[in-house]
Protein backbone atom coordinates (compact mmCIF):
# COMPACT_ATOMS: atom_id res chain seq x y z
CA UNK A 1 0.00 0.00 0.00
CA UNK A 2 1.19 3.52 -0.91
CA UNK A 3 1.72 6.36 1.20
CA UNK A 4 -0.96 8.58 -0.33
CA UNK A 5 -3.18 4.92 0.31
CA UNK A 6 -2.57 5.21 4.05
CA UNK A 7 -3.01 9.01 3.51
CA UNK A 8 -6.16 8.68 2.05
CA UNK A 9 -7.61 6.03 5.00
CA UNK A 10 -6.44 8.61 7.63
CA UNK A 11 -8.11 11.11 6.57
CA UNK A 12 -11.10 9.24 5.99
CA UNK A 13 -11.44 8.03 9.68
CA UNK A 14 -10.35 11.34 10.65
CA UNK A 15 -12.72 13.16 8.82
CA UNK A 16 -15.26 10.19 9.67
CA UNK A 17 -15.04 10.98 13.09
CA UNK A 18 -15.37 14.91 13.28
CA UNK A 19 -18.69 14.86 11.02
CA UNK A 20 -20.04 11.41 13.57
CA UNK A 21 -19.44 12.70 16.87
CA UNK A 22 -21.66 15.94 16.51
CA UNK A 23 -24.43 14.34 14.11
CA UNK A 24 -24.70 11.33 17.25
CA UNK A 25 -24.62 14.01 19.69
CA UNK A 26 -27.73 15.57 17.75
CA UNK A 27 -29.88 12.58 16.95
CA UNK A 28 -29.52 12.15 21.30
CA UNK A 29 -31.08 15.16 21.31
CA UNK A 30 -33.69 14.16 18.69
CA UNK A 31 -34.75 10.99 19.84
CA UNK A 32 -34.60 12.41 23.55
CA UNK A 33 -37.13 14.98 22.62
CA UNK A 34 -35.00 17.38 23.66
CA UNK A 35 -33.98 20.75 21.38
CA UNK A 36 -32.25 20.24 18.26
CA UNK A 37 -32.13 23.10 16.32
CA UNK A 38 -34.39 22.01 13.50
CA UNK A 39 -37.41 22.32 15.67
CA UNK A 40 -39.00 25.51 14.66
CA UNK A 41 -38.93 24.24 10.98
CA UNK A 42 -39.99 20.48 11.38
CA UNK A 43 -41.54 20.68 14.10
CA UNK A 44 -45.05 21.65 13.13
CA UNK A 45 -44.69 19.39 10.52
CA UNK A 46 -44.11 16.80 12.75
CA UNK A 47 -47.64 17.84 14.79
CA UNK A 48 -49.36 17.92 11.46
CA UNK A 49 -47.49 14.12 11.12
CA UNK A 50 -49.47 12.83 14.02
CA UNK A 51 -52.69 15.05 14.02
CA UNK A 52 -53.34 12.97 10.75
CA UNK A 53 -52.15 9.72 11.40
CA UNK A 54 -53.95 9.48 15.08
CA UNK A 55 -50.40 9.30 17.07
CA UNK A 56 -50.43 10.26 20.57
CA UNK A 57 -46.98 11.50 20.70
CA UNK A 58 -46.81 10.87 24.50
CA UNK A 59 -48.05 7.64 24.58
CA UNK A 60 -45.80 4.73 25.11
CA UNK A 61 -45.73 1.19 24.17
CA UNK A 62 -44.55 -2.43 25.22
CA UNK A 63 -42.03 -4.28 24.11
CA UNK A 64 -44.95 -6.18 21.94
CA UNK A 65 -46.95 -3.31 20.75
CA UNK A 66 -43.56 -1.76 19.78
CA UNK A 67 -42.88 -5.07 17.72
CA UNK A 68 -46.06 -5.43 16.31
CA UNK A 69 -46.30 -1.82 15.13
CA UNK A 70 -42.56 -2.20 13.17
CA UNK A 71 -43.68 -5.52 11.82
CA UNK A 72 -47.01 -4.57 10.87
CA UNK A 73 -45.63 -1.15 8.88
CA UNK A 74 -43.03 -2.79 7.03
CA UNK A 75 -45.15 -5.68 5.63
CA UNK A 76 -47.43 -3.07 4.79
CA UNK A 77 -44.37 -1.26 3.05
CA UNK A 78 -43.51 -4.66 1.57
CA UNK A 79 -46.72 -5.11 -0.09
CA UNK A 80 -46.87 -1.81 -1.30
CA UNK A 81 -43.48 -2.26 -3.30
CA UNK A 82 -44.60 -5.34 -4.32
CA UNK A 83 -47.93 -4.22 -6.10
CA UNK A 84 -46.21 -1.15 -7.46
CA UNK A 85 -43.96 -3.27 -9.74
CA UNK A 86 -46.25 -5.11 -10.52
CA UNK A 87 -48.66 -2.78 -12.00
CA UNK A 88 -45.81 -0.13 -12.91
CA UNK A 89 -46.79 -0.43 -16.94
CA UNK A 90 -50.14 1.06 -16.09
CA UNK A 91 -48.69 4.25 -13.93
CA UNK A 92 -47.08 7.32 -15.04
CA UNK A 93 -43.57 8.81 -14.74
CA UNK A 94 -42.65 5.66 -16.90
CA UNK A 95 -40.92 7.07 -19.79
CA UNK A 96 -39.20 3.81 -20.96
CA UNK A 97 -42.25 2.17 -21.54
CA UNK A 98 -41.53 -0.81 -18.60
CA UNK A 99 -43.78 -3.43 -18.36
CA UNK A 100 -44.30 -4.98 -15.13
CA UNK A 101 -42.06 -6.31 -13.34
CA UNK A 102 -42.52 -10.76 -13.03
CA UNK A 103 -43.83 -11.91 -9.80
CA UNK A 104 -40.45 -13.74 -8.20
CA UNK A 105 -38.35 -10.67 -9.02
CA UNK A 106 -41.00 -8.23 -7.61
CA UNK A 107 -41.36 -10.21 -4.31
CA UNK A 108 -37.95 -10.35 -4.23
CA UNK A 109 -37.02 -6.99 -4.22
CA UNK A 110 -40.20 -5.78 -2.14
CA UNK A 111 -38.75 -8.60 0.94
CA UNK A 112 -35.06 -7.00 -0.01
CA UNK A 113 -35.90 -3.76 0.38
CA UNK A 114 -38.13 -3.75 3.76
CA UNK A 115 -35.86 -5.80 5.30
CA UNK A 116 -32.64 -2.84 4.60
CA UNK A 117 -31.04 -5.89 2.84
CA UNK A 118 -31.53 -3.97 -0.48
CA UNK A 119 -30.31 -7.07 -2.82
CA UNK A 120 -30.88 -6.41 -6.68
CA UNK A 121 -31.89 -9.35 -9.02
CA UNK A 122 -32.49 -7.13 -11.68
CA UNK A 123 -30.75 -3.98 -13.66
CA UNK A 124 -32.89 -0.43 -12.12
CA UNK A 125 -32.31 0.97 -15.98
CA UNK A 126 -33.82 -1.70 -17.60
CA UNK A 127 -36.65 -3.03 -15.24
CA UNK A 128 -38.10 -0.17 -13.07
CA UNK A 129 -40.04 2.73 -14.02
CA UNK A 130 -39.14 6.53 -12.78
CA UNK A 131 -42.03 6.24 -10.12
CA UNK A 132 -41.10 2.73 -9.00
CA UNK A 133 -37.72 3.98 -8.35
CA UNK A 134 -39.04 7.17 -6.45
CA UNK A 135 -42.20 5.89 -4.80
CA UNK A 136 -41.23 2.36 -4.08
CA UNK A 137 -37.56 1.71 -3.53
CA UNK A 138 -36.25 5.20 -2.89
CA UNK A 139 -39.35 5.44 0.27
CA UNK A 140 -38.49 2.16 1.67
CA UNK A 141 -34.61 3.44 1.80
CA UNK A 142 -35.78 6.23 4.11
CA UNK A 143 -38.31 4.12 6.49
CA UNK A 144 -36.34 0.44 6.79
CA UNK A 145 -33.52 2.42 7.91
CA UNK A 146 -35.19 4.32 10.20
CA UNK A 147 -36.74 1.36 11.31
CA UNK A 148 -33.36 0.28 12.31
CA UNK A 149 -33.27 3.28 14.23
CA UNK A 150 -35.90 2.67 15.95
CA UNK A 151 -35.16 -0.72 17.22
CA UNK A 152 -32.00 0.22 18.32
CA UNK A 153 -33.57 3.27 20.43
CA UNK A 154 -36.11 0.32 21.53
CA UNK A 155 -33.15 -1.61 22.88
CA UNK A 156 -31.53 1.07 24.33
CA UNK A 157 -34.71 2.31 26.62
CA UNK A 158 -34.53 -1.49 27.40
CA UNK A 159 -30.75 -0.93 29.26
CA UNK A 160 -31.81 2.35 30.51
CA UNK A 161 -34.81 1.99 31.82
CA UNK A 162 -35.88 -0.83 35.32
CA UNK A 163 -39.31 0.71 36.36
CA UNK A 164 -41.55 0.57 33.80
CA UNK A 165 -42.51 -1.88 30.48
CA UNK A 166 -42.50 1.03 28.11
CA UNK A 167 -39.65 1.31 25.82
CA UNK A 168 -40.84 4.47 23.46
CA UNK A 169 -43.43 5.10 20.46
CA UNK A 170 -42.15 2.84 17.54
CA UNK A 171 -44.03 6.09 15.02
CA UNK A 172 -42.87 9.13 16.78
CA UNK A 173 -39.45 7.09 16.40
CA UNK A 174 -39.65 6.25 12.73
CA UNK A 175 -40.79 9.91 12.23
CA UNK A 176 -38.23 11.96 14.34
CA UNK A 177 -35.43 9.88 12.64
CA UNK A 178 -36.76 10.21 9.20
CA UNK A 179 -38.22 13.70 9.53
CA UNK A 180 -35.35 15.39 11.65
CA UNK A 181 -32.39 12.65 10.99
CA UNK A 182 -32.71 10.80 7.52
CA UNK A 183 -34.55 13.81 4.95
CA UNK A 184 -32.13 16.72 5.96
CA UNK A 185 -29.04 14.64 5.60
CA UNK A 186 -30.23 13.27 2.76
CA UNK A 187 -31.27 16.66 0.62
CA UNK A 188 -27.57 17.74 1.70
CA UNK A 189 -26.01 15.17 0.18
CA UNK A 190 -28.21 14.60 -2.79
CA UNK A 191 -27.66 18.67 -3.91
CA UNK A 192 -23.76 17.51 -3.32
CA UNK A 193 -23.68 14.58 -5.57
CA UNK A 194 -26.15 16.69 -7.95
CA UNK A 195 -23.41 19.15 -8.15
CA UNK A 196 -20.65 16.34 -9.54
CA UNK A 197 -22.68 15.51 -12.03
CA UNK A 198 -24.83 12.33 -10.39
CA UNK A 199 -28.07 12.64 -13.07
CA UNK A 200 -31.02 14.14 -11.15
CA UNK A 201 -34.07 14.13 -13.93
CA UNK A 202 -37.24 12.71 -15.02
CA UNK A 203 -36.73 13.46 -19.02
CA UNK A 204 -36.80 10.56 -20.84
CA UNK A 205 -33.64 8.26 -21.55
CA UNK A 206 -31.78 9.99 -24.24
CA UNK A 207 -30.75 8.24 -28.02
CA UNK A 208 -26.77 9.65 -28.78
CA UNK A 209 -25.95 9.15 -32.54
CA UNK A 210 -22.74 7.14 -32.92
CA UNK A 211 -19.67 8.51 -34.17
CA UNK A 212 -18.88 4.70 -36.15
CA UNK A 213 -21.81 2.43 -36.68
CA UNK A 214 -21.42 -0.98 -35.28
CA UNK A 215 -22.53 -4.68 -36.71
CA UNK A 216 -25.42 -6.13 -34.79
CA UNK A 217 -26.83 -9.40 -34.48
CA UNK A 218 -27.99 -11.06 -37.81
CA UNK A 219 -26.23 -8.45 -39.48
CA UNK A 220 -27.93 -5.20 -38.12
CA UNK A 221 -26.12 -1.58 -38.27
CA UNK A 222 -26.41 -0.01 -34.57
CA UNK A 223 -26.13 4.11 -35.38
CA UNK A 224 -27.38 5.00 -32.23
CA UNK A 225 -27.05 4.36 -28.33
CA UNK A 226 -29.89 4.45 -25.53
CA UNK A 227 -27.96 6.48 -22.16
CA UNK A 228 -30.77 5.90 -19.54
CA UNK A 229 -31.14 8.92 -17.02
CA UNK A 230 -33.30 9.47 -14.24
CA UNK A 231 -34.03 10.80 -10.70
CA UNK A 232 -30.72 9.11 -9.39
CA UNK A 233 -29.15 11.70 -6.74
CA UNK A 234 -32.25 11.43 -4.42
CA UNK A 235 -32.41 8.18 -4.85
CA UNK A 236 -28.32 7.38 -4.24
CA UNK A 237 -28.26 10.04 -1.00
CA UNK A 238 -30.38 8.10 1.05
CA UNK A 239 -29.25 4.55 -0.70
CA UNK A 240 -25.39 5.32 0.95
CA UNK A 241 -26.89 7.16 4.16
CA UNK A 242 -29.23 4.19 5.01
CA UNK A 243 -26.84 1.88 4.77
CA UNK A 244 -28.80 0.79 1.73
CA UNK A 245 -27.90 -1.47 -1.35
CA UNK A 246 -30.37 -0.43 -4.04
CA UNK A 247 -28.56 1.92 -6.36
CA UNK A 248 -30.36 3.45 -9.54
CA UNK A 249 -28.21 1.42 -12.01
CA UNK A 250 -27.56 -2.03 -12.34
CA UNK A 251 -23.76 -1.57 -11.11
CA UNK A 252 -24.86 1.09 -8.13
CA UNK A 253 -22.14 3.45 -7.26
CA UNK A 254 -19.84 2.19 -10.00
CA UNK A 255 -22.06 3.89 -12.63
CA UNK A 256 -20.43 7.09 -13.62
CA UNK A 257 -23.90 8.40 -13.33
CA UNK A 258 -24.59 7.55 -9.82
CA UNK A 259 -20.57 8.22 -8.86
CA UNK A 260 -18.84 10.54 -11.77
CA UNK A 261 -15.77 11.97 -9.18
CA UNK A 262 -13.21 11.18 -6.95
CA UNK A 263 -15.04 14.01 -4.12
CA UNK A 264 -18.49 12.19 -5.16
CA UNK A 265 -16.98 8.91 -4.10
CA UNK A 266 -15.32 10.70 -0.79
CA UNK A 267 -18.73 11.82 -0.07
CA UNK A 268 -20.60 8.03 -0.80
CA UNK A 269 -17.98 6.53 1.20
CA UNK A 270 -18.00 8.88 4.28
CA UNK A 271 -21.88 8.69 3.90
CA UNK A 272 -22.29 5.26 4.23
CA UNK A 273 -20.66 4.67 7.74
CA UNK A 274 -22.14 8.39 8.92
CA UNK A 275 -25.22 7.08 10.75
CA UNK A 276 -23.67 4.01 12.20
CA UNK A 277 -20.59 5.78 13.47
CA UNK A 278 -22.93 8.15 15.19
CA UNK A 279 -25.32 6.24 16.71
CA UNK A 280 -22.08 5.18 19.12
CA UNK A 281 -22.24 8.46 20.19
CA UNK A 282 -26.27 8.62 20.10
CA UNK A 283 -25.95 5.07 22.71
CA UNK A 284 -23.50 7.09 24.72
CA UNK A 285 -25.56 10.21 24.78
CA UNK A 286 -28.60 8.19 25.69
CA UNK A 287 -27.32 5.82 28.25
CA UNK A 288 -25.52 8.74 30.55
CA UNK A 289 -22.11 7.37 29.78
CA UNK A 290 -20.08 8.97 26.79
CA UNK A 291 -17.39 6.45 27.55
CA UNK A 292 -19.92 3.26 26.65
CA UNK A 293 -20.04 5.07 23.34
CA UNK A 294 -16.61 5.59 22.71
CA UNK A 295 -15.87 2.07 23.82
CA UNK A 296 -18.59 1.09 20.82
CA UNK A 297 -16.72 3.57 18.69
CA UNK A 298 -13.26 2.05 19.05
CA UNK A 299 -14.75 -1.71 18.54
CA UNK A 300 -16.32 -1.14 15.77
CA UNK A 301 -13.02 1.09 13.96
CA UNK A 302 -10.66 -1.96 14.99
CA UNK A 303 -13.06 -4.31 13.54
CA UNK A 304 -13.08 -2.45 10.58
Amino acid sequence: MTANGWFQLAFYMVALLVLAKPLGEYMARVFDNRPCGLDRILGPVERLIYRLSGVRQDQEMTWKSYAFAMLAFNFAGLLAVYLLQRVQSLLPWNPAGMGAVVPHSAWNTAVSFASNTNWQNYGGETTLSYLTQMLGLTVQNFVSAATGIAVLLALIRGFVRSSTDKIGNFWVDMVRATLFVLLPLALILALALASQGVVQTVSPYFKATLLEPLSGAEGATITDQTIAVGPAASQIAIKQLGTNGGGFFNVNSAHPFENPTPLSNLLELLAILLIPAALCFSFGALVKDARKGWALFVAMLVLF
